[in-house]
């Protein structure tokens, strides 16, 4: 950990559950200049929406950097008073499955690169596993991979917070 401010923390939670409103606060915490790392690609009219409304909610101290594929290599280019935000490892997975990519091979690099970046890191995830059954084998497989994520990110984490409803549970170790 870096001082009092766990070194990787994870928010976990359902669409639209507050994660990332949570987050966002849990990273302000920390004193560091928060970095905003975004998965998501404005691909429609809704998305780009959606994407206003996150970025209405942060002010001008968030320095935003859009990496929908290269999270681990993204991860060298924080500053030593960052801290870097996250937001979402599910996206990060759809990107990864719609280019083609090796899930495994993408997720053990941002693991590594992960536990050897200095500064704090706050990764936001979608826990898919609570809800219905996909009927196709590609949405069970999307949600198997979604779920061998988040618990490699979860062992690696020195904080898991789940979020329901905009209420924190921590799962693992202790907020600040």
């Amino acid at each position: 950990m870096s001082g009092k401010f766990p070194k990787i923390s994870l928010i976990l939670g359902g669409a639209s559950s507050g994660k990332s409103a949570f987050a966002e606060q849990h990273v302000l915490k920390s004193g560091r200049k928060p970095v905003y790392m975004a998965t998501c690609t404005a691909d429609d009219a809704e998305m780009q929406a959606r994407i206003r409304r996150h970025r209405e909610r942060r002010d001008g101290r968030w320095r935003e950097l859009e990496v929908p594929l290269e999270l681990a290599n993204a991860l060298g280019w924080i500053a030593a008073d960052e801290i870097v935000l996250v937001d979402c490892m599910t996206l990060w997975l759809s990107n990864l499955m719609e280019a083609e990519r090796d899930i495994d091979e993408a997720l053990a690099l941002f693991l590594r690169q992960m536990q050897a970046c200095a500064q704090p890191i706050v990764l936001v995830s979608n826990e898919l596993g609570m809800g219905l059954v996909p009927e196709t084998s590609l949405g069970r497989r999307f949600r198997d991979q979604q779920g061998k994520i988040n618990q490699s990110l979860a062992k690696a984490a020195d904080v898991v917070t789940f979020v329901a409803a905009g209420l924190p549970l921590t799962l693992k170790g202790k907020l600040p």
